[in-house]
């Protein structure tokens, strides 16, 4: 037993890998992992990006689908390739856990961030083609990807929401899963135990954003001491004000009427958790959110961390009163929290295109070489 199963075993938090490459699927790297105490994989476009152009485990298949698929097509193959052999890896467990666990997630393409029906019409052609009930189709929690979510919801299909970094998108998010599971049992469904979601609260960037205005606010980085002491407190505490929202949005009788048919709650899954500022504690954001109902997605060196030195209690409720405080003390000296949300969300949006461009561009030049090698014709995205 490590301290990754202690932590689901004792305190019912489900820890997940943040990391997603072919060639731990196929040295056995991910099963051990699994067998570790993993009882999840998320991916996204960063992430992906960095493994299709950073191992040549790809080269064989990209060549192979190039003559027949354009570009973004042939990266999709891949991906999905990937995504099947890490559902067929997670399968038992997510049997053993009763479908509670054992899940893989596949992002929508950036590019649909703000752009409704697109999610909708992409994220159901994953479920379709994909078609395995331990896959969670990630959707962001943009404007417009919140009435996705609902909809989504509402046809059954089980959704991972990213990119939250408020509270008040959080409180969103929460609403179009309960109305999208009262949705669903409208039409007729009769065991809403189907439906899985998870809500990923994105952590570090927060303290990364809010200490870079504290700063400044202070006059530099030996400035006012009073607002310098704020620095790297404010992620944890809204995320456990977001465990309190939680806790109070899935009790009481209009959840319960869904938890009778089956309803299970939409988890808070802590991502980010990797420590970004080495001032910190390199556990800070995962020893400090610990609690029951919850996921915590880390990076393969967060885990390393984890399995080491963790801590395995329960933290994430340890202080209500104190986090709220956290969040009143910042305003009072000028940090607006929702406009730090604001702000990282569109970096996440515009951080994630990117990275799915430059992605598809390297591809490009890939298949162009491939092409060219041969002196067949030159490949369009």
């Amino acid at each position: 037993m490590t301290r990754l199963n202690d932590l689901y075993d004792q305190q019912g938090q489900s820890p997940w890998l943040d990391n997603l490459r072919r060639d731990w699927l196929d040295d056995g790297r991910l099963a051990s992992m699994v067998a570790d105490g993993i009882r999840g994989i998320t991916s996204n476009p960063t992430i992906l990006a960095k493994a299709i152009e950073g191992e040549d485990d790809y080269d064989e298949q990209f060549r192979s689908l190039v003559p027949k698929l354009s570009v973004e097509g042939a990266y999709w193959e891949i991906v999905i390739q990937d995504i099947l052999g890490a559902l067929e890896l997670l399968r038992p467990l997510h049997e053993a856990s009763g479908g509670s666990d054992g899940f893989v997630s596949l992002e929508v393409a950036p590019s649909l961030a703000n752009d409704t029906a697109g999610t909708l019409e992409l994220a159901r052609s994953l479920h379709q083609r994909i078609a395995k009930p331990n896959l969670l189709v990630k959707v962001p929690a943009t404007v417009a990807g919140v009435p996705a979510i609902h909809d989504l919801i509402a046809e059954g299909r089980s959704i991972n929401v990213t990119l939250i970094f408020g509270l008040e998108r959080y409180k969103a998010v929460m609403e179009a899963y309960i109305s999208g599971l009262e949705d669903y049992a409208a039409s007729g469904a009769t065991d809403l135990s189907e439906v899985n979601s998870v809500a990923s609260f994105f952590v570090s960037r927060v303290d990364t954003e809010v200490d870079r205005r504290l700063e400044e606010l202070a006059g530099g980085p030996t400035g006012d001491p009073e607002i310098l002491a704020l620095r790297g407190h404010a992620a944890v505490a809204q995320a456990r004000v977001a465990y309190q929202d939680f806790s109070n949005t899935f009790a009481g009788p209009r959840f319960e009427a869904l938890k009778a048919k089956g309803a299970r709650v939409q988890r808070p899954l802590w991502a980010s958790t990797s420590t970004k500022n080495p001032a910190y504690s390199d556990l800070l954001y995962v020893d400090s959110l610990i609690g029951p109902d919850t996921v915590n997605t880390m990076p393969d060196a967060t885990i390393d961390f984890y399995l080491d030195h963790g801590t395995v209690a329960r933290t994430i409720d340890a202080d209500p009163a104190a986090a709220r405080a956290v969040l009143e003390r910042l305003a009072s000296v000028g940090i607006d929290i929702a406009d730090v949300a604001a702000t990282l969300e569109d970096e996440g949006v515009h951080s994630f295109a990117k990275s799915f461009d430059e992605l598809l561009q390297s591809l490009t030049d890939k298949a162009n070489s491939f092409q060219q090698g041969s002196g067949g014709p030159s490949a369009t995205r």
